[in-house]
């Protein structure tokens, strides 16, 4: 039967003759060098020109990737072979090869060398590591020698394309050849080893338009391809498909089957000759060359073809080849999104190639679908039990039933290994079909469900299906383009209408099936645990429902697909597309509890919490809390940083307060003084602030209620830890004006000492002025400097001031100190002009002394501290304007 792969362009380029394609292993990068001596490197993901050089003036007939090296090495007609450094776009060296053209390079796979022929006749063997010396020189051909490739089953040999009709092996410690393989009747253009398995292949292609395959061991011609009608220009075998592809002149693209040797494809892309062909090693991507452009195609998809049974027995293809590993052996060490290394052995061989393996529901039997084929295999003995043709192969849910879809699109339905009476009245162009409790069959715009045991029609539903998947208890998704739904399957509908004889129309049953939920995600994969649906989305998310809810379980960042899940491991497993398999894990006590919550039976959930895992819990109580049962959340979770959102979230500030001392970080403690204050638990407030070392907002607290010792306090540790900003206003708060010149002097800040200390302690002022003339070590700006001793005449004010200093340290020790309940009674005080009023009061001071002493006015009661105490407290006064409070409290 034909190979099945669908053909997807990734790239197209126009450009000039395209003489060679090459693929970087690990970028998403393709190489073309081109006639004009051009060499371009495009990213076949976004279509876009990465970067170009200009190699030679000279065409540029080979290019190849050296990525441990971050290099390009590159042949030209100008005899040259010249390095470039991808990343910096510098040349590296450039030095003249051969006599004439460079037709080929082939890079060693793992030590310093390259390959390269010439026109010149001769190969020549490079050592980079040895400043590009030629280590060998290889000769025997007599004509044009057209590629060289290595061996990759042994890098020490190589093989050469001749004009001369021949094909040469050689080894790289002698220059003669090992051996000649002729049989083309035209000269040999291009070359390749077969890379996997245990073939000893080489493919060829030739002028005389054939393409031939030969076993290098045997000497000897084992195949002759002919559907070209010019040269052929470039062969390959393809390192993951059963495929070899071959270009020609004739501008098209052949793909033959490896096995059969059969032309499965042809390709034309209308771009002219075909002169590169190249594939990249774990992919299914191809590059082509052609004379008006390159293009990027991908053959197939890359969905490895594996399978894992119900006790964790996993069997998957590796070409023809089939292994098998136990996940069993690895359950100590695994850990979810690690890589788990696995004991593999070798379990035997295919007869085709498989494109899908499938264990059977009970996991004794493997069906391998592929080239059109399916053979059936016993899981263990790995022995031929069934065949014959298909497109398509399902299971049913008893592992004795199956359904094929053969080549002419019918469904056929087996029991037993042997083909039923049952007959389906399916509609046309049937797309795929899908087991499991139901036989489904897909076609454009239609899905429909029949029945295993007689065939009848269960349901039809105007639907455009992708897939289904069925569970246990008879719940079933269909997944669309962007969605899909969740139904429940009515059996008992079905066999009523059996036992009361009901004609069951086109349609089916209008009532067998019944909408649960539908879901805004695409899905790449999936299967049923239990009552939960778990898949991979496009997002390349690994998701599981439980009720209308999607729960996230990982993020990938790159393609994986579902393999099972064991319920003993309680744990899903997935490969990625190198058969590297990961798990994590899902307690199936997990789903339950979820599915009890949602449905409200919070009494079989009590149930259910104790047999949840403890390393599960966590998940368990953000679950509660997307479903705001918080007060259930917070006794669950055991995570100190969501029990202590959940307390914030329930006001239980004191969990909180406990949970903050365990948790000791500061953005806990900010958190929790908001709360407190919100609250009005100041104390609460006032040691979360303190244990968040948040001083500005003690000294808000501390400010709006007056508490003058917590101020004291606070100046003294934020003086301590540097905070001098907060403790200088804690000191001016304090009225300690002492400290606060005292701070600033021991900062350095002479300048704002000296003014401070002129409006709040004029009598240090003289000394200050000093200091401050000293930190300016005695330069022009010192001596600019004045204090009100040596010119009193500048600061006619200052005696004043030092009587108002007086009169408010007399204050300041009184023990009638003003209240926060009077500050409507004295913030007119604010605007009292003390100089003015010290210069009023003393000149009544000098009037009185100027009068004859009486006996009602005692010369001792005219001392100059008369006048001290009235503008400090009164507040009214006739020596100054009286304060507008009535005003200002209208």
């Amino acid at each position: 039967m034909p190979l099945h792969l669908d053909v997807k362009r990734q790239l197209t380029t126009r450009s000039e003759r395209v003489k060679c394609v090459d693929f970087h292993p690990t970028e998403p990068w393709m190489l073309t060098s081109l006639y004009d001596g051009t060499i371009q490197i495009w990213n076949y993901e976004t279509q876009e020109m990465i970067k170009s050089f200009e190699a030679s003036t000279s065409p540029v007939r080979s290019a190849k990737f050296i990525a441990r090296k971050s290099w390009i090495v590159c042949g030209a007609d100008d005899m040259m072979i010249s390095v470039f450094n991808y990343n910096t776009s510098e040349k590296v060296i450039s030095f003249e090869a051969h006599g004439d053209y460079v037709r080929s390079i082939a890079v060693h796979p793992s030590r310093p060398y390259i390959l390269s022929c010439s026109d010149d006749m001769t190969i020549k063997l490079w050592d980079w590591e040895n400043a590009w010396a030629c280590v060998m020189v290889f000769e025997g051909h007599t004509n044009f020698i057209m590629q060289v490739a290595f061996n990759p089953k042994d890098s020490n040999t190589f093989a050469s394309a001749c004009l001369d009709k021949t094909i040469k092996v050689w080894s790289l410690g002698s220059p003669v050849a090992n051996f000649t393989l002729e049989g083309h009747t035209e000269g040999v253009n291009c070359l390749e080893y077969y890379q996997g398995g245990e073939k000893p292949y080489i493919v060829s292609g030739a002028d005389d338009g054939t393409v031939k395959v030969w076993d290098y061991q045997n000497k000897s011609c084992i195949q002759t391809l002919e559907g070209h009608t010019q040269n052929v220009d470039a062969v390959c075998f393809h390192p993951e498909l059963p495929l070899i592809i071959s270009g020609s002149e004739d501008g098209n693209i052949c793909l033959w089957h490896s096995n059969t040797y059969r032309l499965e494809n042809k390709l034309n892309y209308g771009l002219e000759r075909v002169w590169s062909i190249c594939c990249l090693k774990g992919s299914n991507s191809i590059g082509v060359g052609y004379d008006n452009g390159s293009i990027c195609i991908k053959m197939g998809c890359e969905e490895p073809a594996i399978s894992m049974d119900n006790g964790g027995k996993i069997i998957w293809a590796k070409h023809n080849n089939i292994k098998t590993a136990n996940t069993k052996a690895n359950l100590d060490t695994v850990k979810d999104g690690e890589i788990m290394q696995l004991s593999v052995k070798d379990l035997g061989s295919c007869e085709l190639y498989p494109h899908t393996l499938s264990h059977s529901p009970n996991g004794r039997f493997v069906a391998v679908c592929g080239d059109g084929e399916y053979i059936i295999y016993t899981a263990l003995a790995w022995r031929n039990k069934s065949f014959g043709n298909a497109v398509e192969f399902v299971w049913a849910t008893d592992s004795n039933e199956y359904a094929i879809l053969d080549q002419n699109y019918q469904v056929r339905l087996y029991k037993h290994f042997k083909e039923t009476e049952v007959k389906l009245n399916t509609p046309m162009n049937i797309d795929r079909i899908s087991g499991g409790t139901l036989l489904s069959v897909q076609s454009p715009g239609l899905l429909s469900f029949y029945s295993w045991e007689n065939g009848d029609c269960i349901r039809c539903m105007e639907i455009n299906a992708k897939n289904v998947y069925w569970s246990d208890s008879d719940l079933v998704v269909i997944v669309g383009d962007e969605f899909f739904y969740i139904l429940r399957y009515n059996r008992l509908a079905y066999q009523k209408a059996l036992e009361q004889n009901i004609q069951i129309s086109s349609e089916g049953l209008e009532d067998a099936f019944e909408v649960l939920s539908e879901v805004n995600e695409s899905v790449k994969c999936g299967f049923w645990v239990g009552d939960s649906f778990v898949f991979i989305n496009s997002a390349n998310r690994l998701n599981f429902t439980v009720g209308n809810q999607t729960n996230t379980l990982a993020y990938f960042d790159q393609n994986m697909y579902l393999l099972g899940y064991i319920p003993r491991d309680n744990r899903i497993y997935l490969s990625d597309k190198d058969i590297n398999i990961y798990s994590y894990s899902l307690p199936q006590s997990v789903i339950e509890f979820e599915t009890a919550i949602l449905r409200e039976d919070f009494e079989t959930a009590k149930v259910i919490l104790p047999n949840i895992p403890s390393d599960q819990l966590n998940k368990i109580a953000r679950f509660l809390e997307s479903q705001k049962l918080y007060e259930m959340a917070l006794s669950v979770s055991t995570d100190p940083e969501h029990k202590f959102s959940l307390s914030i979230q329930l006001k239980k500030l004191d969990i909180a307060f406990e949970i903050a001392k365990e948790l000791d970080d500061i953005s806990s403690w900010e958190k929790l003084s908001e709360e407190a204050l919100n609250a009005w638990k100041y104390d609460l407030a006032e040691e979360c602030f303190k244990n968040a070392k948040n001083y500005e907002g003690l000294l808000m607290m501390y400010q709006a209620c007056g508490n003058i010792n917590g101020i004291l306090e606070l100046a003294a540790v934020t003086e301590q830890a540097g905070k001098n900003n907060i403790a200088f206003l804690c000191y001016l708060l304090a009225n300690d004006t002492k400290k606060c010149i005292e701070l600033l002097i021991k900062t350095d800040r002479f300048t704002e000492a000296v003014l401070f200390a002129y409006t709040y302690m004029p009598s240090v002022v003289p000394e200050l002025t000093q200091m401050w003339r000293a930190s300016l070590n005695n330069g022009k700006i010192a001596e600019s400097i004045t204090d009100p001793i040596q010119h009193s005449e500048l600061f006619p004010d200052y005696k004043y001031s030092l009587v108002a200093e007086s009169a408010f340290q007399l204050q300041n020790q009184s023990e009638n100190k003003f209240k926060t309940s009077e500050y409507m009674k004295y913030k007119g005080s604010l605007d009292w002009n003390m100089i003015e009023a010290m210069k009023i009061k003393m000149q009544e001071v000098q009037e009185q002394e100027s009068k004859p002493a009486t006996a009602e006015t005692p010369a001792a009661e005219t001392s100059v501290e008369t006048p001290v105490e009235a503008p400090a407290i009164e507040p009214e006064t006739s020596a100054v304007p009286e304060a507008p409070v009535e005003s200002e409290q209208q």
